[in-house]
């Protein structure tokens, strides 16, 4: 019985000596990886940090100390090396290393890296789709959407959307864009974008001759950004799609709204001819006499004035 004993007891001394040694082990690994994080050393560092906790979960209450230190540490070093893949513009790793981030932070209940690693993870994107936007609009469409994809109040990302569909030639989707903008924050902006689509979009149907279509397209820009130049486009096309009522109409607005524009001599002796050919000499004679300083449409003007009862 005495020699049971005596190996029993042998056994719990080397048990206790192992334990320790494995303490030791982890300990020294933890600091090693301290070491290396702080010499810049980050993914040999993670590396260590991981073996070190798995160390120390087998030790029990006895590592318990030890595991808390590094789950609270692991999810630092993770974040830490996504901020790196950030600043060399690798913007797929370092998304790819935010999430995992996320993951472990998570698991490990390490709220402050969680909030970090998530308010990133958009930035990033945005960084990448912005980089893009110069040489490829149509990937840049896909980042921004993927943005607005995991938060649709994202009314910066929207825009963005909307200027890359609008470099891409994709009007429609464009629009739907910057309305989301307008709605979530950025409605000057947006607004101001949603103009400029539909100016050039009744610009290209003038030049189309698709009439009634720049009409709509031309006050359509108007409903968001007061622009000169869509009462233009809106008068020119009335005009030749034979609507001359309605180019009166637009042409009149133009001047009201530019009445010092370059074009201002040349709009009045038009409208003024329309008002002749509709038989509103009144009118006419009106707008001949604004047109007869123009330097190319003034003598021919000042004739037709001189013409009319």
């Amino acid at each position: 019985m005495k020699k049971i004993f005596t190996l029993v007891a042998a056994i719990a001394l080397t048990t206790g000596a192992l334990f320790a040694q494995d303490l030791n082990e982890a300990t020294e690994t933890f600091n090693n990886a301290l070491t290396a994080f702080q010499e810049g050393n980050k993914t040999s560092a993670l590396d260590s940090f991981n073996k070190a906790l798995t160390i120390a979960k087998g030790l029990g209450e006895d590592g318990a100390s030890l595991v808390s230190d590094c789950q609270g540490t692991i999810p630092k070093v993770l974040l830490s090396i996504a901020k790196d893949l950030i600043k060399e513009n690798k913007y797929d790793d370092a998304v790819a290393k935010l999430n995992e981030t996320v993951t472990v932070a998570t698991e490990y209940g390490v709220d402050e890296v969680i909030e970090d690693a998530k308010t990133l993870i958009p930035q990033v994107l945005m960084q990448k789709g912005n980089d893009l936007l110069k040489t490829d609009p149509a990937a840049a469409a896909a980042v921004y959407q993927q943005i607005l994809d995991s938060d649709a109040t994202n009314g910066v990302a929207a825009l963005r959307l909307g200027a890359a569909y609008n470099a891409a030639g994709k009007a429609e989707e464009a629009v739907k864009a910057f309305e989301i903008a307008a709605a979530n924050g950025q409605e000057a902006t947006a607004k101001k974008q949603l103009s400029n689509v539909y100016l050039k979009q009744a610009s290209n149907f003038l030049k189309a001759k698709k009439y009634s279509d720049a009409v709509e397209a031309a006050l359509k820009c108007n409903e968001y950004v007061a622009n000169p130049t869509a009462l233009q486009i809106a008068g020119q096309a009335s005009q030749l799609g034979g609507k001359n009522n309605d180019a009166i109409k637009y042409f009149s607005e133009y001047l009201e709204a530019a009445p010092t524009a370059k074009n201002a001599g040349q709009i009045a002796y038009t409208v003024g001819a329309l008002y002749q050919q509709a038989g509103n000499n009144a009118k006419a004679k009106e707008f001949y006499q604004k047109a007869m300083s123009d330097p190319k449409y003034g003598a021919e003007a000042k004739k037709l004035f001189d013409a009319l009862k």
